[in-house]
C-alpha cells in the first residue's frame, strides 16, 4: 500500500549537522485557481494558518542546490524565531513534529523527486558544550 500521508523523520536524522534559520518568518499564501490572493493557506489537518522559514542545512556534504530547504509550520500565531548566532543572520533552529513528503516536481529537464518539509513547531537549538 503507498503511504498517504507525511512521513515522521527524526530531526537529528535528517538535519545531522544541524540547521539554521535565514531571514523572516513569511506566511503561505493562498491562491484561487485563477491566480488570486485569497490570504494565508490552512492546514488541512489542524487548519492552523501555515507560515514558512528557510534553512540552510549544515551538512558539508550536501549536494549543490541542497544545501536549502523551506520548512513550512502549522501554528495559530507566528512562531518565533530563534536567536541569531554569534551576531550573524544563522538562527541555529530544531524543528519538532518533522515530517517529509515526497512529490514530483516538474519542471526543465525530466520531472525529479522533491520533498515538502514540515514541522510542528521551531525552537532554538541547544547550545552545545563549554560554549558559555
Amino acid at each position: 500500500m503507498a503511504i498517504q500521508s507525511a512521513i515522521p523523520v527524526n530531526f537529528d536524522a535528517f538535519f545531522p549537522r544541524g540547521a539554521f534559520v535565514v531571514g523572516e518568518v513569511e506566511p503561505i499564501v493562498k491562491w484561487s485557481d485563477d491566480g488570486q490572493r485569497q490570504g494565508q493557506d490552512l492546514d488541512k489537518n489542524s487548519g492552523h494558518p501555515l507560515w514558512q522559514v528557510r534553512v540552510i542545512d549544515a551538512d558539508p556534504d550536501a549536494k549543490k542546490g541542497q544545501g536549502e530547504v523551506t520548512v513550512k509550520i502549522a501554528s495559530i500565531s507566528e512562531p518565533q524565531l530563534p536567536p541569531e548566532m554569534n551576531g550573524l543572520p544563522f538562527r541555529p533552529a530544531v524543528f519538532e513534529g518533522l515530517t517529509v513528503t515526497p512529490y514530483v516536481k516538474e519542471g526543465q529537464g525530466r520531472p525529479r523527486v522533491a520533498y515538502s518539509l514540515r514541522a510542528r513547531e521551531m525552537k532554538p537549538a541547544p547550545k552545545p558544550r563549554g560554549s558559555e
